[in-house]
């Protein structure tokens, strides 16, 4: 993190790295990096084509983008991708664990099958946990004078019991321990972690409950009564990515319109 004389935060430019960039929060993230000026490698499970409206998107926004097919899931497809993404901007100064997925039936507990289990927990635990590992060691073999950090996007059913997609809370709540895990290890080695933790967004994930949230929403369910949107998160994303909040790492930074604060 650079200061000018006025002690103003100046944003470098870094090589990031965004999961599930494509669509959703993730596009709300890569146009928030775009805008800051960082060069951007964004992954997906689809194919180039799908994604080429976006990069001209992008391209007429002045960035420099590039997509990468990648299924987080899938070791080989990982380290693949960390490949293509060193030759086309060199090593990556933050990685963002944005890929996620709901469960494809939300299912009763007691029905829930273990393909479902299986599903959700490679793309959004298991996935994210060893990219992690790979783009830490990545980093830690080759020093920078850039600010460094890892931002898992994790979700407020880390703490919110929904029993028609356990398999999700699951996997949120294991993407909170390991943030934890992560900025233990490597404060060390000078790498931040943080978690960034939306509350009720429109994306695709929630397109098919959205009369359920728009009542709850205007029934007080956040404190602030509107849905929240990519952009929001890609702000929050946007501020770690500068160094902001360089000496606090292991945080976590709620995107959720005052959803979680108890009250009476």
């Amino acid at each position: 993190m650079n200061l000018d004389r006025e002690g103003v935060v100046m944003v470098e430019k870094s090589n990031v790295l965004v999961t599930g960039g494509a669509r959703g929060i993730g596009a709300g993230i890569v146009r928030e990096l775009i805008r800051q000026g960082h060069r951007v490698g964004l992954c997906g499970r689809s194919g180039a084509d799908s994604v080429a409206g976006f990069l001209a998107e992008l391209a007429q926004m002045g960035g420099d983008a590039a997509y990468f097919p990648c299924d987080v899931s899938c070791a080989a497809d990982r380290e693949r991708m960390l490949d293509e993404f060193s030759r086309r901007f060199g090593e990556p100064d933050v990685l963002v664990n944005n890929a996620g997925v709901a469960p494809d039936v939300r299912a009763d507990l007691l029905e829930m099958g273990e393909a479902s289990f299986d599903r959700v927990i490679g793309i959004n635990l298991r996935g994210p946990f060893f990219l992690t590992q790979q783009v830490a060691r990545r980093m830690i073999a080759r020093p920078s004078d850039r600010f460094r950090c890892i931002i898992n996007i994790g979700s407020v059913s880390a703490d919110y019991a929904s029993i028609n997609r356990g398999e999700y809370c699951l996997s949120k709540a294991g993407v909170a321990m390991a943030t934890k895990l992560f900025s233990v290890r490597l404060a060390g080695e000078g790498i931040c972690v943080y978690e960034v933790r939306p509350g009720v967004i429109h994306s695709d994930m929630t397109r098919g409950v959205a009369a359920k949230y728009d009542a709850m929403i205007a029934n007080g369910l956040t404190l602030q009564p509107r849905w929240g949107e990519p952009e929001d998160v890609g702000r929050a994303v946007a501020m770690l990515v500068s160094g902001a909040l360089g000496y606090s790492t292991g945080q976590v930074i709620n995107v959720d319109g005052g959803l979680v604060i108890e009250r009476f």
